[in-house]
């Protein structure tokens, strides 16, 4: 597990859970925590459980969405009774002692977020496409109605896909530079003609500032680059493997 410096707060704890430590084998190897991958879903329950106890809540408190890479958000404040109604969004918040908010990835960017003067938090699933659309300022808006200030809240992007290892294809830079033209200088050029090299970590980060995030963290660690920490979609598309475990990065309010 890595804690970021920043989210080490009274009352608060927080884990972007590497894939170590877990039960699950082959491919999942081996803290995969992922219901919608081909593992085990006992064992899955298990990695959860393991993390729940991490954080200090009951495994049942231990709440992940299912994600749609959606800009959409929703305000939690206990657990789901069946797995099927978990909300189809990919940001979470609550002021709810107790629960811990929970994102699932395997290269896009986990972004946890505390206030902890209103001890509101919120955890957003951002890959680009929620990034571009805006899940990041859905999350900030719904804590805010919590009354978390935004001034005093604290983001941590966790692990993410690199610049360095996300190409993209030729139609895939007009979606950004048609929001904001600006935002051409987060592609650079890459090795294949008519591709480009995308930076969401910094696109995240950027955004995160604009829309008056007090303390923007990025931890800079690459998914697809340290295969002994961490599970990456594009990695296990480039080797043709037939699925993939997912991390968990995760907040609570103690």
């Amino acid at each position: 597990m890595i804690e970021a410096d920043a989210l080490r707060l009274d009352g608060i704890s927080h884990g972007f859970f590497t894939r170590e430590g877990g039960h699950s084998t082959g491919l999942f190897s081996s803290l995969n925590c992922g219901m919608g991958s081909g593992d085990d879903r006992a064992v899955v329950a298990g990695n959860r459980a393991r993390v729940a106890a991490r954080l200090g809540v009951a495994p049942e408190c231990l709440l992940s969405a299912y994600q749609v890479h959606s800009a959409d958000a929703v305000l939690v404040s206990g657990p789901w009774s069946d797995a099927e109604e978990r909300p189809r969004v990919d940001g979470l918040v609550t002021r709810t002692p107790g629960v811990a908010l929970g994102v699932l990835t395997a290269d896009c960017g986990p972004v946890l977020f505390a206030d902890p003067e209103a001890r509101v938090i919120g955890a957003a699933h951002a890959g680009w496409k929620g990034a571009l659309t805006g899940v990041t300022a859905r999350t900030l808006d719904l804590m805010e109605e919590q009354g978390a200030d935004r001034a005093r809240i604290v983001a941590v992007i966790g692990p993410t896909i690199s610049q360095a290892a996300y190409e993209v294809g030729p139609e895939f830079p007009a979606r950004f530079t048609g929001a904001d033209p600006a935002n051409a200088r987060y592609f650079t050029p890459s090795a294949r003609a008519g591709h480009a090299m995308f930076d969401l970590p910094a696109y995240l980060a950027d955004r995160l500032r604009a829309e008056g995030v007090g303390q923007v963290v990025d931890l800079s660690l690459c998914t697809f680059s340290d295969e002994a920490r961490f599970f990456s979609y594009r990695r296990a598309t480039h080797r043709n493997e037939k699925d993939y475990g997912r991390l968990i990065s995760a907040i609570a309010l103690i």
